[in-house]
């Protein structure tokens, strides 16, 4: 039973990309987004768990690569055409359309890369902060002018394809109560996706620039306690000579 948790959880992950879709056409971008979010706590804790049951297998990976297209690919390519690509007609959805064929292509190219080096580091920047970073900048339609948001939004999609090296925080442990203090981040989340920009608590971004900082800390400091010390060892023309002098 344990091995069908973590496939649940990814589940769960493609059935928020298809509300999200839903609630897109009928004109409902907040809860869209809201839905986005939900998605990416969920992937971010099913390759976690699968870990911990000590479950992981291809099936696995290949499942949560589907529901990535779909709910960081497609999803936040929507929230973009029905946005900011709005008035560009059936020029905005070739423009926004471009988005989730980058990311089909960065998903493929990561599931045939070694697990190894995927606990190390990513090869372009992931799928669920790319598109988590578009449903976020969606929020903020009419605020930020379109020709910002077209360049973040190509940028993004180049760098999912690039060969640019990223750490992974796969290996990063959470503190004591992580999983209850993650719940509470993206709570606040969905209230900031809820009220207006100017409602939104400060503590709220107090409390998630202290949770990045400490990923970012322990990360660092993980990478240095996996690095080997080698012992100091003397010379060998000296130790003979150090046991000479005491004969």
């Amino acid at each position: 039973m344990k091995k069908h948790i973590p496939n649940l959880l990814t589940f769960g992950n493609l059935f928020c990309g298809f509300l999200a879709i839903n609630y897109i056409i009928n004109g409902d971008i907040r809860n869209a987004s809201i839905l986005i979010f939900i998605a990416i706590m969920l992937d971010a804790v099913d390759g976690r768990v699968a870990r911990i049951l000590g479950v992981s297998n291809e099936l696995g990976m290949e499942l949560d690569s589907l529901a990535d297209i779909v709910s960081f690919g497609v999803v936040p390519a929507f929230l973009a055409a029905n946005t900011y690509f709005h008035d560009f007609g059936m020029y905005g959805v070739v423009m926004s359309g471009l988005f989730p064929l980058f990311g089909a292509y960065r998903l493929a190219r990561f599931n045939v890369t070694s697990q190894t080096d995927s606990l190390k580091h990513f090869k372009g920047i992931p799928i669920t902060l790319a598109g988590g970073i578009v449903t976020f900048l969606v929020l903020f339609a009419g605020r930020i002018p379109v020709w910002v948001f077209l360049i973040i939004f190509y940028l993004l999609a180049i760098l999912m394809v690039s060969t640019i090296k990223i750490p992974s925080f796969k290996k990063v442990g959470l503190p004591r109560y992580g999983f209850l203090i993650t719940l509470f981040l993206f709570y606040m989340l969905y209230l900031f996706a809820r009220s207006r920009f100017e409602q939104v608590p400060i503590y709220f971004y107090v409390a998630l620039g202290v949770y990045i900082l400490y990923v970012v800390v322990r990360f660092f400091k993980e990478k240095e306690t996996r690095i080997p010390i080698r012992r100091r060892t003397l010379p060998k023309r000296f130790k003979w000579k150090l046991r000479k002098t005491k004969d």
